[in-house]
């Protein structure tokens, strides 16, 4: 079968993760490309199946059951003492606004997924985490793949409004594999890629002003710091001391632009 390297962008798009920018580009690109809207029609088609035809209200007693066992097994903590399940957070919304999925065996999987997903919806963080998971699947690494930092600045200005500085750690032990660019939140921002011996470290660069607290979800380690220019979240497998040799070195490496 013939293949397409857009034909991912379609689920993009229909999970709603691509910006205006990006959207318009690929109904141009899929206009011309037999591939995309093939895909585009059978994703459609899918969810229009999934939603219409397997799915069905789940009864007030099992959405009862579900939320009573997921109150019980959060650990208890002082401001969450007497635990309702109206404070249960962003997902006991979700379920009261009439979430739909099958009975039987697809209740008992969605409350093992539930009892594991921290009960918060996700923010700067977690898309950070979750644009770095997605870019190490096999050739989403990075969109411009080049060690030398006078191709990859430059490729980042010609996209976006505010571009990054790119510094050559490879001394440091930290080398640019090239970059990429995410959408967190409805933006598209700047991601630079290095590489610390087999550990992949994505740097992702939001505007200033942000607040990221250190911690590790997943098994991944994150960590952030600021200047007058960007808010940076570096991701990595990378021990939370590494990633803070990571830290000082690009701050090092990366001086503040001449004023003009």
């Amino acid at each position: 079968m013939p293949d397409c390297d857009k034909v991912l962008l379609v689920q993009a798009e229909l999970d709603g993760e691509l910006g205006a920018a990006e959207a318009a580009g690929l109904a141009a690109h899929r206009a011309e490309c037999p591939i995309c809207e093939a895909a585009a029609v059978e994703l459609a088609q899918a969810r229009a199946l999934v939603r219409d035809d397997l799915y069905q209200p789940v009864p007030e007693d099992v959405r009862h059951r579900v939320m009573t066992a997921l109150a019980a097994a959060r650990p208890a903590r002082p401001a969450m003492a007497a635990a309702a399940p109206e404070s249960l957070g962003w997902w006991h919304r979700w379920w009261s606004n009439g979430a739909s999925f099958g009975l039987g065996a697809a209740c008992a999987a969605a409350l093992a997924v539930l009892l594991l997903m921290p009960a918060m919806p996700p923010g700067l963080t977690e898309q950070v985490i979750a644009g770095h998971v997605r870019a190490l699947q096999p050739g989403h690494l990075q969109d411009v793949a080049s060690e030398d930092r006078h191709t990859v600045k430059p490729w980042f200005t010609s996209r976006l409004p505010e571009s990054p500085q790119v510094p050559d750690l490879a001394a440091q032990g930290f080398v640019l594999m090239g970059g990429r660019v995410d959408v967190v939140g409805h933006d598209p921002v700047a991601t630079i890629v290095y590489k610390h011996a087999a550990h992949t470290v994505s740097l992702t660069t939001l505007p200033p002003g942000q607040s990221v607290s250190d911690r590790a979800i997943a098994g991944y380690n994150v960590r952030s710091w600021s200047d007058a220019e960007f808010t940076y979240i570096a991701v990595s497998d990378l021990p939370s001391a590494d990633l803070a040799l990571f830290e000082r070195a690009f701050s090092a490496g990366s001086p503040m632009p001449e004023v003009k």
